[in-house]
């Protein structure tokens, strides 16, 4: 997003009196669907809500990207308030990503930082994008430069509990590179995903967002995965971003084990809709062409189910 007020975007030396809240790639991405938002909820502060929401969370996803600009994509987590807000503009995560987490090296002052909120019982999502502009031991401090909400649409629900003790323990990171047989086995049975994007400049931002849908709905063919997108805000942050930058990381969580994939490759965006057809319900889709990643086995002390309502339905 470009850097106005009402967006909330990342460069300060653009005038608040711009009224678009849009970068040049988002704005293509609405006129090559054939109309995008006003970017009206779109803030350069977090209202109450959101910082309340911020709090109340045991995890949240955090992007950003290396000194070759990949976006990278990670999953921090705490006890409730481990995010906090001390004012509208600052939103601070203590703990920040441990010390064997890949994205942890590239968390920097003056680094630009996507954050998404997500509750998975109550299907609310919310993000704060901006700057990171303080890094300790305990944390780290990010100037907030934009803060909106999304719909619940596609997202799956699930309830939250503990992982047992035994169970909770981080593993060193697995390097891998394509897509391998256990990743692929993963991305088959996945109903959720993450994406970080970045518009590859100064003024652009880092952004990370929820993707969903039915279980297997992302189309493997190699190291190729097909993503289905479906209608949602028209904000198009994220295809507007890789119009820009085609590079993206995606992040995918395995709820019963708390572990994480992430993969970082390039990606093609397809906008005609008769390549969507094979895909109930989308518009258009991408491809991610794999290119390498990394395992984290229990990197989460966090597990999720079903609600009782759903897992006792018949499959």
């Amino acid at each position: 997003m470009s850097g106005v007020s009402n967006s909330g975007a990342l460069n300060n030396g653009v005038s608040h009196a711009d009224p678009c809240p849009f970068h040049a790639g988002e704005l293509r991405a609405q006129a090559l669907a054939g109309g995008g938002a006003s970017g009206s909820a779109i803030r350069d502060f977090m209202p109450e809500q959101h910082r309340a929401f911020f709090a109340a969370q045991r995890f949240l996803l955090l992007a950003a990207c290396d000194d070759e600009g990949w976006p990278a994509v990670t999953a921090v987590s705490g006890s409730p308030g481990f995010a906090s807000s001390p004012d509208a503009h600052r939103l601070r995560l203590a703990p920040a990503p441990d010390p064997g987490d890949p994205v942890r090296p590239l968390l920097r002052p003056g680094r630009q930082a996507g954050l998404l909120g997500i509750d998975f019982a109550t299907r609310r999502r919310n993000r704060a994008n901006g700057v990171i502009a303080g890094v300790d031991g305990d944390g780290i401090l990010i100037a907030v430069r934009q803060s909106f909400g999304n719909c619940p649409k596609y997202i799956q629900p699930r309830v939250l509990r503990e992982a047992p003790p035994a169970d909770a323990a981080d593993a060193p990171p697995e390097y891998f590179t394509g897509l391998d047989r256990q990743a692929g086995d993963r991305i088959a049975r996945a109903d959720t995903f993450f994406v970080g994007t970045s518009a590859g400049s100064a003024d652009g931002g880092v952004d990370v967002s929820h993707r969903g849908g039915p279980a297997g709905f992302i189309r493997i063919d190699g190291d190729t995965l097909t993503v289905p997108d479906f209608r949602g805000n028209r904000y198009f942050n994220t295809l507007g971003n890789l119009l820009l930058e085609p590079r993206a990381a995606l992040l995918f969580i395995d709820f019963s084990s708390g572990g994480l994939l992430h993969l970082q490759g390039s990606t093609e965006l397809l906008w005609n809709a008769d390549a969507a057809r094979d895909f109930p319900g989308a518009e258009r889709l991408w491809r991610f062409h794999a290119e390498r990643g990394w395992r984290r086995r229990g990197a989460l002390p966090l597990r999720w189910q079903a609600p009782p309502q759903l897992a006792s339905q018949p499959s």
